[in-house]
């Protein structure tokens, strides 16, 4: 199992040493523009590799897609990060252009590759992927949803009182601020939904701030968060890698799916050895489908931005 990420940025850095420790990929690449410096991470990372019991061997290149050859999976997470008060929506300018030339050069040298999408915005990007590239739509996946989710439970858990571990939940739509759609009313302690728990105000509290997300960690750290979007990357990753049919709320390619066509939005997806597997068409209740809907043209909007 080969795994290229190309991006060494703090986000990339982090996806790469989660894969590596996970230790379920003989081999990570990390790629980057600028000069060294995918090279001085790869050799940090593996300083580390005897300290954190790992045998994965990452190395780095300076714009080289020669050496992520025949790489199983490719992550995307390069572009400009989001700046303080800055929407996701507005990197699509500059963060179109680097995301078509990436992936038209990582497909160059692993034709059978399966491609995650990490840039912002992510829907868009995963959109623009699709448009851009001849891959099955199974092979092109966003990651948004996984990392919603997970600051999802995070909030679910700091309102519950309760360790992670107890908590589920999933949140689908598109990966902004507007667009996400939490879905608090499956949302359980132990099988045990969370109404049961909290309040009505408590839960829309919850969804709030899961839809803030990203924006507070902005904000707070003057950039994009790092921790998370690696490790939901990673654990993507892992799924494929491991084929372990993994339920994950992915940026897929609709078809129909959701009475959604003709757009790259979170949805549930069990992920394979081949990538989506399936999207898996739960049911919504009349206001989910109306917020899920109100997220597409959203969506459908961003993507009208770019130049295909």
């Amino acid at each position: 199992m080969k795994v290229t990420v190309v991006g060494a940025g703090a986000v990339g850095a982090s996806c790469a040493e989660y894969i590596a420790i996970k230790d379920f990929a003989s081999e990570v690449v990390i790629l980057d523009i600028k000069e060294g410096f995918a090279e001085g991470k790869a050799m940090d990372l593996m300083q580390t590799a005897s300290l954190n019991s790992f045998d994965t061997k990452i190395t780095g290149s300076t714009n080289d897609y020669s050496k992520t050859a025949g790489s199983d999976v490719c992550v995307i997470t390069s572009g400009i990060p989001r700046k303080p008060g800055m929407t996701r929506e507005e990197l699509i300018g500059i963060n179109a252009g680097i995301v078509k030339s990436v992936s038209a050069s990582l497909i160059e040298h692993s034709p059978n590759t399966i491609i995650i999408v990490v840039s912002n915005p992510m829907d868009t990007m995963t959109y623009l992927v699709h448009k851009t590239t001849n891959l099955p739509k199974n092979r092109i996946i966003g990651m948004g949803g996984a990392l919603d989710s997970a600051r999802f439970k995070y909030r679910l858990a700091e309102a519950l009182g309760a360790p992670i571990s107890d908590v589920d939940g999933m949140v689908i739509g598109g990966h902004s601020d507007k667009g996400m759609v939490p879905l608090i009313g499956k949302a359980a302690r132990n099988s045990v939904k969370v109404s049961e728990f909290l309040s009505e105000e408590r839960m829309d509290q919850v969804v709030q701030d899961t839809k803030v997300g990203g924006a507070t960690l902005t904000g707070l750290l003057g950039t994009s968060a790092w921790y998370a979007p690696g490790a939901a990357v990673s654990a993507m990753v892992q799924a494929i890698a491991c084929d372990t049919k993994k339920i994950f709320p992915c940026s897929a390619l609709l078809d129909g799916e959701f009475g959604l066509n003709d757009l790259s939005i979170g949805v549930p997806c069990v992920l394979g050895a081949n990538g989506i597997e399936e999207i898996v068409e739960i049911s919504l209740t009349d206001a989910e489908k109306e917020k899920l809907s109100e997220s597409a043209e959203g969506v459908k909007k961003t993507n009208g931005l770019l130049e295909l």
